[in-house]
């Protein structure tokens, strides 16, 4: 079992950047792959990227790649994810998320969840 809480949300303009933080308890981080997903109001949760469980290995969604960065540090149990060049459709609630399936991409796979932070883009 993982906790999950997430950390950095905010309110940025067009073109500004912000750093989400995910911390995760519990001694087996390592072993899963580490997601992160989105929610915009009236919006179905979409996928925004992955990490496997090395780092080594990252998969991003169109919208975001090229401007988004996921990094994790296995020592500390952390989950980071770098937005830069944000855009007002990147407004969203953003969740971390576990999940023992390598590099999966779908939400259905992911066993447990952060309880979100928000990310408002304006323009």
């Amino acid at each position: 079992q993982v906790q999950l809480v997430e950390s950095g949300g905010g309110s940025v303009q067009t073109g500004g950047s912000l750093r989400l933080s995910c911390a995760a308890s519990g001694r087996t981080f390592s072993t899963y792959t580490m997601g992160w997903f989105r929610q915009a109001p009236g919006k179905q949760r979409e996928f925004v990227t992955s990490i496997n469980r090395s780092g080594g290995m990252t998969y991003y969604a169109d919208s975001v790649r090229g401007r988004f960065t996921v990094s994790r540090d296995n020592g500390k149990n952390t989950v980071d994810l770098q937005m830069n060049n944000l855009k007002p459709e990147d407004t969203a609630v953003y969740y971390c998320a576990a999940t023992a399936t390598p590099m999966a991409l779908y939400e259905n796979y992911y066993n447990y969840w952060g309880q979100g932070t928000q990310v408002t883009v304006s323009s």
